[in-house]
């Protein structure tokens, strides 16, 4: 049925409006006052959409961000599009109507969650119902699993970003409840941005048992120390030149030679030959090796030995040599 078809607008008082659901929307600062702005220019040009309750109540299904920006403009009365369904088809409709809408994946998880719990409808019903299928159901729901009412509440403030919940806290909750709390806590007070929570993330997953502690605690301090290091680096590579900027490539490849020679040494025996792919990707490096010696000979020949042998051992490579561990020891 097209609720819309039936249903009629009216100016209803906001004090009439139950804002049931307010909960299942993110709030969205900068969007209500955009919304304010075109209201206070053009007039509420689309209507809330809401069923009726008791008490000459009516139950806002959708339009929650208008009903925001009205009041922050000091109105006390909305344009309200009353549909004649019970409160379930009313959300099943307005779950029918979010591929044009602002719904955020989140929201439409909640609403998704409370028709599923709240009204016992199966996940097979409500996409039947709301014209979806139900892979588009499950991946949504999938969104909350694994989240905790504390961070679900978070997203629900807005201190929380979905994506930091699903990509950052949820994976980091599943495998280290405590320090996906503490995290939660410390952002409560002092918020990451987005690339700097991915940063963050990046870093932990590298790192020690002892830095991770650390780095749960002060989060943004670990991010300063990384950014100032990088900045220190650049400099040093601008103070060197062209010149240290080669040393540097020099000692790297250097590094990268020994620890390669370590790891085939200790993998490879006659009882436990390399597998096919390594020895491929071997052979495939040694033209690329022999092309930078005849290069390097060609560049100074009287200054490298012909014989590939420039030094007699690279795990000798002393400022250059990088190690497997990660750095964030000392950061931390």
């Amino acid at each position: 049925m097209d609720q819309s078809s039936a249903a009629g607008v009216r100016t209803l008082d906001l004090h009439r409006l139950e804002l049931r659901y307010a909960s299942l929307r993110l709030p969205d600062p900068p969007a209500i006052t955009r919304l304010a702005r075109s209201i206070a220019a053009d007039g509420q040009l689309v209507p809330c959409i809401a069923v009726a309750g008791e008490a000459q109540a009516f139950i806002l299904v959708d339009g929650y961000r208008r009903i925001a920006a009205l009041r922050y403009l000091g109105r006390d009365r909305a344009e309200v599009e009353c549909w004649p369904v019970d409160l379930v088809q009313a959300l099943l409709g307005v779950l029918a109507r979010t591929h044009s809408r602002s719904f955020a994946p989140i929201e439409e998880a909640f609403l998704l969650r409370e028709l599923i719990s709240g009204a016992s409808l199966s996940q097979h019903e409500v996409a039947r119902r709301c014209g979806r299928d139900v892979s588009w159901v499950n991946r949504r729901l999938q969104l909350l699993g694994g989240l905790s009412d504390a961070l679900l509440e978070a997203v629900r403030q807005g201190q929380v970003s979905t994506w930091a919940a699903v990509r950052i806290l949820g994976p980091l909750a599943r495998a280290n409840s405590a320090h996906a709390e503490q995290l939660l806590a410390t952002l409560r007070t002092t918020p990451l941005s987005t690339r700097q929570l991915a940063n963050w993330f990046a870093q932990y997953q590298r790192a020690a048992r002892p830095v991770r502690e650390r780095m749960v605690e002060s989060p943004k301090l670990l991010l300063e120390a990384i950014a100032a290091r990088q900045e220190e680096q650049v400099a040093e590579r601008l103070r060197a030149g062209p010149e240290g900027e080669v040393l540097a490539d020099v000692r790297i490849l250097e590094a990268v030679g020994a620890r390669l020679k370590r790891r085939l040494s200790a993998w490879s025996s006659p009882a436990t030959p390399l597998p096919t792919a390594v020895t491929t990707a071997v052979a495939a490096l040694q033209p690329a090796l022999e092309s930078l010696q005849r290069h390097l000979i060609r560049i100074c020949p009287h200054d490298i030995q012909r014989d590939s042998s420039i030094r007699p051992d690279a795990a000798s490579a002393g400022p250059g040599d990088t190690r497997d561990q990660s750095a964030l020891e000392s950061l931390a």
